[in-house]
């Protein structure tokens, strides 16, 4: 696949198939994300691939703390949000808004959503050992990059979830995760279910003028 083609043609899934992803599958898909660059070679990420009942009861545990704690998706600001970055936040709702079932809130779409990985038979947690600084969070970043377009080359539907950082406790000891490491994303994945409506929704991108500046 043209790597610019599938920039342009991914998007992320929010309904997925039953279909479990085959494990040659995602041995191939980790073996092209993890070509992703970091400082100095350093590679310091672990992905935790879990599936079938482990991911089902993963989400359920996810899903009672959301709920017992009343956590909800946010952007992650340190103060009230500028009006651009509001109206941006509004594109994309009014965006997923037409293609929800009905009686469903916009937030406890999301917020279940995220954790439920949106029904994917596949979860990968992407851990960040805590000897490092919050600097190689874009070690990470980029990794998320590379595997959300291998996994679209690949034919599978995928959607980063930041929601889960909350439950770290929590999930480092459903999956026997080591202290010393940090959750810091997961990524839903799996086919996503052609016949869905939300999978219809693309959010748009603001104009480049918006958010480069040239200096020459």
């Amino acid at each position: 696949m043209d790597l610019l083609k599938g920039i342009e043609e991914r998007r992320s899934t929010r309904a997925f198939l039953e279909r479990p992803v085959e494990r040659e599958k995602i041995e191939t898909l980790l073996n092209y994300a993890t070509r992703a660059p970091s400082a100095i070679n350093l590679q310091p990420w672990e992905l935790i691939v879990v599936s079938g009942e482990e991911r089902k009861r993963l989400s359920r545990v996810l899903v009672k703390r959301m709920k017992e704690r009343n956590i909800s998706c946010g952007p992650g600001a340190k103060s009230p949000l500028p009006e651009y970055f509001v109206e941006r936040q509004k594109g994309l709702l009014n965006t997923i808004l037409p293609n929800l079932p009905e009686q469903i809130p916009f937030q406890d779409f999301i917020n279940e959503g995220s954790c439920n990985f949106y029904g994917a038979p596949t979860a990968i947690i992407i851990t960040l050992d805590q000897v490092f600084s919050n600097a190689r969070f874009t070690d990470i970043g980029v990794l998320v990059g590379y595997l959300v377009l291998a996994a679209h080359a690949l034919e599978l539907g995928t959607c980063p979830i930041g929601l889960i950082t909350a439950f770290d406790d929590d999930i480092k000891e459903a999956l026997s995760i080591r202290d010393e490491k940090q959750v810091v994303i997961g990524v839903a994945l799996g086919y996503g279910d052609p016949q869905s409506p939300i999978n219809r929704s693309r959010s748009e991108r603001v104009p480049l003028g918006d958010v480069v500046r040239w200096r020459e």
